[in-house]
């Protein structure tokens, strides 16, 4: 039950962050508005949620974990169905912006402390299976997301997409005040001073830094506040860096990273997210512009990922006590690199015989490379558990956003070039089509393999990292265990 009430935060976050977008087309005509400024509706939500992770954690570590997981749910409930009322109500499209701002806040609550709650409350015995679960109900959020929020706004209203979450939450609520065990007695007297000066520099400098890769290309990237964004965004982020090596007891230990086996899985963890966005983000487009599939079929071929993922995660959980950590990883990170390695194929002759097993390898090696945070929280004192945690999340999260708009500027670049190219050549009008056709198959194959780099590091990052585990979680029944599967 303890398990169910974690997944349910997983499976609510990564549905809310697929389920609005199907929407904003409608709600851009309900309110008249163009799109850029129903943007915001997602916008406003991405930038809190990348402002408040870090500072979640941290405080998660000080007050304790159920009462931040219930007051997240709480939270994110709440804004939910106000997400929904307060723009009918006051007939604003900024009364949902706003709604969506205080939506994130609770996002972040119950995002940020999920792989340290797995620490905190499973014996490590079950951890591995645990990480599982929770993997695979994220995946089936992400995947049903678009389809129910198409589903809620054709045959009900787009007010429906936030309402949905009411009920689910209300029970995510109960099951957590039942389920999860107490938060330990903390003594606040002993804590040193909240580092109130670093929760603002890192809130301001992820929320511009979020802000300049997610809207660089709408705005254009020489535009005012883009240049605006990018330079808060390194004022501040100097600043955090800055401010935590001085404070007391800082949001950030940066001399976690000192140590060369948290580095490189935080490195894969963030490449590995950042790797899966972009390619998830064009395949739609390959698809259809390129195979010429219609966009219910295409959504049917691009399921295959999402339930390979789940696949994956299922089957590392179930080997994580076999195997270890490390060598699910090295498995995870190979399937993803024969996967990226098999899309530089894609062409327009290619058939579904190719294009599915490729991304099968694709999802089911991503599933089974997140169980890097497991490693990664594993890895650490509990004492900073929540603070890893928070780390990890802002990994799955930031990095999303940032893959989409790497990946977007390579295939944008690369079919202008070929475009200009084949022009410069010259040739004849009825062979345009067929042409266009072509150049965006190029396109696609040169992002494609900038992909299989990224599973080239993925794959060399792998080899260099260990599966450790800190002495607060080893006890008599499991130091076996530990031993075992530290040294594969």
């Amino acid at each position: 039950m303890l398990i169910i009430s974690v997944s349910l935060a997983t499976f609510m976050s990564a549905l809310d962050g697929t389920i609005v977008n199907v929407a904003l087309p409608t709600i851009s005509q309900n309110f008249h508005v163009p799109t850029s400024t129903v943007s915001w509706v997602c916008t406003s939500y991405l930038l809190t949620m990348a402002g408040c992770m870090l500072i979640v954690g941290k405080t998660a570590d000080r007050i304790g974990y159920r009462k931040i997981f219930i007051l997240g749910f709480a939270i994110f409930t709440t804004g939910s169905f106000a997400c929904g009322f307060l723009p009918v109500l006051l007939d604003s499209l900024y009364a949902l912006i706003a709604a969506r701002v205080f939506q994130a806040i609770g996002g972040a609550m119950i995002t940020a402390i999920t792989a340290a709650m797995i620490a905190a409350y499973l014996p490590f015995e079950e951890r591995g299976r645990g990480m599982g679960i929770i993997m695979t109900t994220a995946s089936l959020g992400m995947a049903v997301g678009p389809t129910v929020g198409g589903i809620l706004t054709q045959y009900l209203t787009w007010h429906w997409i936030f309402y949905i979450n009411v009920p689910v939450g209300i029970v995510a609520i109960l099951l957590s005040a039942r389920y999860i065990p107490a938060d330990r007695e903390i003594d606040v007297s002993k804590f040193l001073p909240f580092d109130k000066w670093g929760s603002i520099f890192i809130f301001i400098g992820l929320a511009s830094f979020m802000f300049w890769i997610s809207e660089g290309a709408a705005f254009g990237w020489t535009s005012l506040p883009i240049i605006a964004s990018l330079a808060a965004a390194v004022l501040f982020l100097a600043a955090f860096v800055i401010c935590e090596r001085r404070a007391a007891d800082p949001i950030l230990d940066f001399g976690l990273f000192k140590n060369r086996n948290f580095l490189i899985l935080n490195l894969l963890a963030s490449i590995l997210f950042l790797s899966y966005s972009g390619v998830n983000y064009l395949l739609p487009f390959y698809l259809e512009y390129v195979q010429g599939f219609d966009v219910a079929f295409s959504g049917l071929v691009l399921a295959v990922l999402s339930f390979s993922l789940m696949a994956g995660g299922l089957v590392s959980g179930a080997l994580f006590n076999k195997r270890g950590g490390r060598m699910i990883l090295l498995c995870g990170t190979v399937c993803v690199l024969v996967g990226y390695l098999m899309m530089i194929g894609f062409n327009i002759a290619t058939t579904l015989l190719y294009i599915v097993p490729a991304l099968c390898f694709v999802g089911f090696g991503l599933g089974m490379g997140t169980i890097v945070i497991n490693l990664i929280v594993n890895s650490v004192p509990r004492s900073k558990s929540g603070m890893v945690a928070s780390i990890t999340g802002l990994e799955r999260f930031a990095p999303m956003t940032v893959g989409i708009a790497v990946y977007n500027l390579i295939f944008i670049g690369s079919i202008s070039y070929l475009g200009h190219r084949e022009l410069a050549v010259g040739q004849p009008i009825s062979d345009m089509t067929l042409m266009f056709r072509h150049i965006l198959a190029q396109g696609f194959e040169i992002t494609f393999t900038i992909a299989a780099v990224f599973g080239v590091i993925l794959v060399i990052l792998t080899f260099f990292s260990r599966q450790v585990v800190h002495e607060d979680y080893v006890t008599d029944a499991n130091r076996e265990l530990v031993e075992r599967i530290t040294k594969k």
